[in-house]
């Protein structure tokens, strides 16, 4: 098991932290990363010849190579975004396919772009289903196929099960009959090996305060000629190779879809986030939290009255949603709340998946690896102090 709780400041408060899926501590390198970068080295980039501005460049340079190497990428494949909603949005703004293949597991932020460009253009949006166990149906996903659909975006990790997809065959089914997939992979990217070389993923976007980095940071990470052939998304700034009175010409991948003076201290951060997590060695990572959510699984199934989505142990990743019965999800949150235990309630931005379980809404405990086993026992007593406040 990891022990990197001293890393992360704010954890040595009396929290106990379950709600990486919606965002992830900062551990102190990221933390020194960007205040230095404010106190020593604030410059914008590629236009000044002084020092400062050079260093400053530097750093953003670095920043992108180090994430490109983090999921395998070269760094003129990295664009720099405000996060995953932005970069699905880009994605959806920039091409016109006819049929768009989703899934019943996406986080809004991978269905209303799809809602609004259908709203905008005569396009067709198709679902892969979910079972009861929350897996993709990789059978109906076949027949979905036979469509043609000129796209397919899913997630690699339900941000409400945890359910991990098989990512590397979702994507050979797609391109076998041609059409680009795009992989959210805000939940995945933080905690598992992701190499976008190995998957054979077209585009692939992802959060960096999801991950141990600033908010208001991403990733786009897309196939070099893919981003070659599409339009800039935005103009201005640095996007810009030359400009006449009538027209222009684009700067080169990656600064072609980056207008404007991008989140430089962000992207600091987010390099000193993929080098920290890469210190640690995702598989690591990975192994330390399918120990946490096997031992929360056997710890949840004890308490008389919960009910826990998704799959076993095996098939996902560290996020156990739940419901107790006769409490609703806020109450649960909010006395556990009481006794420093930090849940999210909710939907979790995923509205039609709790349609299809037939709940409004669930609570969440979500680990990552600054959690311990010590964190879930606390949920547990939490839980039974929930059910006691109740008479439940």
């Amino acid at each position: 098991m990891l022990d990197v709780k001293k890393d992360f400041p704010i954890l040595k408060k009396n929290i106990v932290y379950l709600d990486s899926a919606a965002t992830s501590q900062k551990p102190l390198q990221v933390i020194n990363a960007v205040s230095n970068y404010y106190r020593y080295t604030n410059a914008n980039i590629h236009r000044g010849i002084y020092k400062l501005a050079q260093r400053s460049s530097r750093l953003i340079d670095s920043a992108r190579a180090q994430i490109a190497k983090f999921i395998g990428a070269d760094p003129g494949e990295i664009i720099f975004v405000r996060g995953t909603t932005e970069a699905v949005n880009f994605i959806a703004s920039r091409l016109s396919p006819k049929i768009v293949t989703l899934s019943v597991l996406e986080h809004h932020s991978n269905l209303v772009p799809w809602h609004i460009l259908a709203s905008e253009r005569s396009i067709q949006l198709e679902f892969i289903p979910v079972s009861s166990e929350g897996l993709l149906d990789l059978e109906e996903y076949q027949r979905l196929l036979r469509l043609e659909p000129r796209l397919v975006a899913f997630c690699h990790m339900s941000n409400v099960l945890g359910t991990v997809n098989p990512a590397k065959e979702i994507i050979k089914r797609a391109h076998e009959v041609g059409a680009v997939t795009l992989v959210d992979g805000a939940q995945s990217v933080p905690h598992l090996p992701v190499d976008v070389q190995d998957l054979d993923a077209d585009f692939l976007a992802f959060s960096g305060h999801k991950m141990c980095g600033p908010t208001g940071i991403g990733i786009l990470y897309g196939r070099k000629e893919l981003l070659q052939a599409m339009p800039p998304f935005l103009g201005g700034g640095d996007m810009i190779k030359r400009v006449y009175l009538r027209s222009f010409r684009p700067n080169d991948l990656p600064y072609k879809f980056e207008a404007g003076t991008p989140a430089i201290v962000e992207a600091v951060g987010l390099g000193a986030a993929a080098g920290y997590l890469q210190s640690m060695d995702m598989d690591l990572i990975h192994q330390h939290e399918r120990e946490i959510i096997s031992y929360t699984l056997e710890r949840l199934e004890e308490i008389p009255g919960v009910k826990v989505f998704g799959p076993d142990a095996q098939a996902k990743g560290g996020v156990a949603s739940f419901v107790l019965n006769g409490v609703h999800a806020h109450d649960v949150a909010q006395i556990l709340d009481q006794y420093g235990i930090a849940v999210r309630a909710g939907h979790h931005c995923a509205m039609p998946l709790h349609d299809k379980f037939g709940v409004p809404a669930t609570a969440r405990a979500s680990f990552y690896l600054y959690n311990t086993i010590e964190d879930v026992d606390k949920l547990v007593e939490g839980i039974y102090k929930v059910k006691q406040v109740f008479k439940n």
